[in-house]
């Protein structure tokens, strides 16, 4: 039956939960509504303006037309258990939460990093590549063009930034005379600011190593180059994706402080010898476009529909420790067939 209505659940939509990943999920179910009716539904707090899973799921039956979608990274086996019966994908950023899905359960990673991890956990799940996407504004009045120079030399973002950056590397650029911004709290306008700085330093690796979990995709750093930014970024998971070393970005904590240190002030001295060249870059973010987005979610959905207009059981992965086992079982077998005078004839 072909989807005639996909719902997006959010755990709310206030203050507390202002991330990357709500402004995501709030991107793509309002770019969905241009192939089929979207709804955006919380399950934690309620809100006058959205409806609320628990009235949805007390006042219908499941129906296969209807596709929920579940993205809340620690909620998502108790959203999928809720939602038995229902017809449910999994719109997959971080990776490493260590849950299992059950089989059938669609995976729509947001990065390749993110798809491989399914790949190996999850094999035969259906897995579809649905890349985040750059919001129209840093494409329209991002300042990858311009020459002039920029009031703020070097720009850090509190949040995910590790204490090397902090404590060390910032301190550093100061004591060389570099004007560094480090910007704590929600801002209402990133594109303005990422185009008043000269460089963006970005160094997510060690905060979400602290977490047992991945960068689902990493976009400050594609936003930072899409305003034409020389962008120092670590380099771990997701932004691997599109981070190569000095070609689009540039590693940081890259060995030692002091060659950070060098390496910056001769960026910020002379950017455009250290930013991606323009072909490059500009075929580079032509691949994360709200076009593109919705172009990889409307293969997907048709991918989906046509599995699941087909009947049949569904194909389960092994448990890894079945795996695990199943292999030692093997090569004891190997080792006890090549004992003398076994096997027994």
């Amino acid at each position: 039956m072909a989807t005639r209505l996909i719902r997006f659940l959010v755990p709310g939509t206030g203050r507390r939960y202002r991330c990357g990943g709500l402004s995501v999920e709030l991107q793509t179910a309002r770019l969905m509504a241009g192939l089929c009716a979207t709804e955006v539904v919380t399950y934690r707090q309620r809100q006058d303006d959205l409806a609320f899973l628990g009235d949805c799921l007390q006042r219908e039956e499941p129906d296969r037309s209807i596709l929920w979608i579940v993205s809340w990274g620690f909620d998502v086996p108790k959203l999928i258990r809720r939602l038995r019966g229902h017809r449910v994908a999994y719109h997959a950023h971080s990776s490493g939460y260590g849950f299992d899905l059950p089989a059938g359960v669609p995976v729509l990673a947001v990065s390749r990093n993110t798809l491989g991890y399914w790949g190996a956990r999850a094999p035969h799940n259906p897995l579809c590549l649905v890349p985040n996407a750059l919001a129209d504004p840093w494409f329209k009045r991002g300042a990858r063009g311009s020459e002039r120079a920029r009031p703020i030399d070097v720009l850090v973002q509190a949040r995910k930034s590790s204490p090397y950056v902090l404590n060390q590397l910032v301190p550093a650029l100061q004591r060389v005379g570099l004007k560094v911004e480090v910007q704590n709290g929600w801002v209402d306008d990133l594109v303005e600011l990422f185009n008043q700085s000269t460089l963006y330093l970005y160094d997510s690796a060690d905060y979400w190593r602290g977490r047992g979990v991945t960068e689902g995709f990493g976009l400050p750093p594609l936003e930072a180059l899409a305003c034409g930014c020389v962008v120092f970024s670590s380099l771990n998971h997701a932004l691997a994706d599109y981070g190569d070393p000095c070609r689009t970005v540039h590693q940081i904590g890259c060995g030692r402080l002091d060659f950070d240190v060098h390496r910056i002030q001769r960026a910020v001295r002379n950017p455009s010898q250290w930013r991606p060249q323009v072909d490059h870059l500009e075929t580079g973010l032509a691949a994360y476009t709200e076009t593109c987005l919705l172009e990889s979610w409307r293969e997907a959905l048709e991918h989906l529909d046509a599995l699941d207009a087909l009947p049949g059981p569904l194909l389960v992965n092994p448990a890894t420790w079945q795996l695990c086992w199943g292999q030692r079982l093997k090569r004891l077998r190997r080792v006890v067939d090549r004992l003398p005078g076994w096997p027994a004839t």
